[in-house]
């Protein structure tokens, strides 16, 4: 049985709430299909506007500018990706098991969910690659942390530290252990199709191996093999 999983994000993100129209989803789907297609720096209102048929002015009524889009898009991610760990590890009580389906998720290729029509979660997660750290390396990065823009992304490492400490209750570094597999699967997953020798897996081409290597990492830093 399909249903429909309706993801909240933060009202400071959007003037309107794409969710709740279906120009508003448009807008979500083809910025994704856009942004891919182009890069950030290349994508425009105007292009996406042209895209979906519709006027400029109508998509900034939902954002003020591209880069509040590219935020919610990269929250909106995250938020999804905290359900999917959330549903994967409802049955699993070992913290070690749940240390390595974290690391799985974060690591490997994203499959597109069937329940949510207007994002390719596949395609997103290729944003959130390449484009993800523009959501907060610029100027103003402290005032919209205030406005907990984003607090999806934070909230998923703070969950991700709270198993590491389940299985390791001493451990001194957990939110940066945390956070720096968050970042490590991205950067590698982007080295290993961009630059590949910068990676120990290029003639391997895998993502499963980018998951056996932050195994690796975990666990020797928490005194256990993987």
């Amino acid at each position: 049985m399909n249903w429909t999983v309706q993801i909240q994000m933060n009202e400071k993100l959007f003037v309107r709430d794409p969710q709740q129209s279906d120009l508003g989803k448009k807008i979500i789907e083809h910025s994704i299909l856009l942004i891919d297609e182009l890069g950030f720096e290349a994508f425009t209102f105007r292009k996406l506007a042209t895209k979906i048929h519709t006027s400029e002015a109508g998509i900034y009524r939902y954002f003020d500018n591209k880069h509040r889009l590219l935020v919610y898009l990269v929250a909106w991610y995250w938020r999804w990706l905290a359900y999917k760990i959330t549903f994967s590890l409802n049955n699993v009580v070992d913290p070690k098991q749940k240390i390595r389906k974290v690391i799985k998720l974060l690591s490997q290729e994203v499959k597109d969910d069937d329940n949510i029509s207007h994002v390719k979660e596949s395609v997103l997660h290729r944003i959130v690659i390449s484009e993800g750290s523009k959501a907060y390396l610029t100027k103003h990065v402290s005032e919209d942390n205030q406005d907990q823009l984003f607090k999806p992304y934070k909230e998923l490492c703070s969950f991700f530290a709270d198993i590491i400490l389940e299985f390791a209750p001493h451990y001194k570094y957990p939110r940066t252990l945390a956070s720096t597999v968050v970042e490590v699967a991205h950067i590698e997953n982007f080295f290993l199709k961009h630059l590949p020798s910068l990676t120990d897996f290029a003639h391997d081409n895998k993502a499963t191996k980018i998951t056996a290597f932050l195994e690796h990492l975990v666990f020797s830093a928490l005194g256990n093999e993987p």
